[in-house]
């Protein structure tokens, strides 16, 4: 305090005007200024189209740059950086993300896999367009809402006009400043289902359905709710007497972390394998072979209980809505996705409509001004306010 005091009174004697701020508050300022922008601006993604800022980037970025044709990545990127205030590596992170759910992208190339955890090649090998459905869902620029970018250089949309509950469809995951959110993935008839059954007044029902299969137990999953959980389990069956194998796995994992989990068990004694092979391509496939006079059925019990072939997975809806952070179950999502769906499409048949509207009227003014003949008064008149 004193030396606060002090050098209040230096600075008055230099003549120095400054304001002194404590550090305290201005570190205060500084880090809720820093964890709203990650919360919204980076990590969590949006009710209304459901992608986080970096993602509806990308999308507006190869829409630009849609011809039908493949586009390299490294282009795709390099283009997406004008509206996306940070580094190629976080851009190029996403896109592969989203590539591999492989609903808005049709991509080319090795794009790794989700089964083995093999990551994607460099993004000046491999290529991508939007796919059909993205082309037929999720743009339409007479009904998008625009803003500035970064640097007030090019406009970029608040939000695309997606007309499906993409977020539970592909899923989401963030963390960001004080906050997560995980949003596990649906099954795309399912929610189109659900959907319907909203519009006619009708209750619903939807769980999880994961790309990487796996059983599941979602007696308690809470609609995806703070507190919820979800328990999946490969997909173990006896191929013989002394081989066990492996053909689904749980959703967050790898074929390779599942057989490291494994051999740590092995090691630890709490199971007893004699050796492991994995056969994963575009199919999971691991070959547990087992020491001779070992009970295949003990043996899958022990791996679901000492190894990664049963994790437990703690769902937390959370979205942003008017810049703010909502928690929301799934239910809930899939309601205001269906109702929001229903106002773009009246906003674009009013569009379609108005445009209509305005053909019909120049041509029934072009079929008055033939019947009626006037453009012979007009070709009499010699000058333009005759005309």
């Amino acid at each position: 305090m004193a030396e606060d005091q002090n050098e209040e009174l230096l600075n008055e004697d230099n003549g120095n005007q400054e304001t002194i701020t404590k550090v305290t508050g201005m570190y205060k300022d500084w880090f809720l200024d820093y964890a709203s922008y990650v919360i919204l601006e980076r990590a969590v993604p949006a009710i209304e189209d459901g992608f986080k800022p970096v993602q509806r980037r990308i999308m507006h970025s190869m829409k630009d740059l849609d011809d039908g044709r493949y586009n390299k990545v490294a282009n795709i990127v390099g283009h997406t950086m004008q509206y996306h205030p940070h580094g190629d590596a976080s851009i190029a992170d996403a896109m592969v993300q989203i590539g591999q759910k492989d609903l808005l992208i049709d991509t080319q190339g090795n794009w790794g896999n989700i089964l083995t955890g093999d990551s994607a090649a460099a993004s000046r090998y491999i290529e991508a367009r939007l796919s059909k459905f993205a082309l037929d869902v999720v743009y339409n620029p007479k009904i998008t809402e625009w803003q500035a970018s970064y640097d007030g250089r090019r406009k970029e949309p608040i939000n695309l006009p997606v007309m499906f509950p993409l977020l539970l469809a592909q899923g989401g995951e963030g963390i960001a400043v004080g906050l997560s959110t995980k949003i596990l993935p649906h099954n795309f008839i399912e929610l189109i289902d659900a959907s319907v059954k909203h519009l006619k007044g009708k209750r619903f029902t939807i769980y999880p359905d994961f790309p990487t299969a796996g059983i599941a137990d979602i007696s308690n999953y809470n609609d995806g709710l703070r507190g919820g959980k979800v328990r999946v389990r490969a997909k173990i069956s006896q191929l013989d007497k002394n081989t066990l194998v492996i053909t689904e796995i749980p959703f967050g994992t790898t074929t390779s972390s599942l057989i490291d989990s494994i051999l740590k068990a092995n090691d630890k004694g709490k199971i007893k394998i004699k050796r492991i092979e994995d056969n994963t391509a575009a199919e999971v496939e691991i070959l547990i072979h087992l020491p001779p006079g070992l009970s295949p059925d003990k043996t899958i019990d022990a791996l679901y209980a000492f190894t990664a072939c049963e994790t437990s997975i703690s769902p937390l809806g959370c979205v942003i809505e008017d810049n703010k952070p909502l928690f929301v179950g799934v239910s809930e999502m899939l309601r205001r996705s269906t109702d929001n769906t229903v106002q773009l499409l009246k906003q674009e048949l009013e569009i379609k409509l108005g445009e209509f509207e305005e053909q019909w009227h120049f041509a029934s003014l072009e079929r008055i001004f033939i019947e009626n003949r006037i453009y012979r008064d007009i070709e009499e008149e010699e000058t333009w306010e005759g005309v």
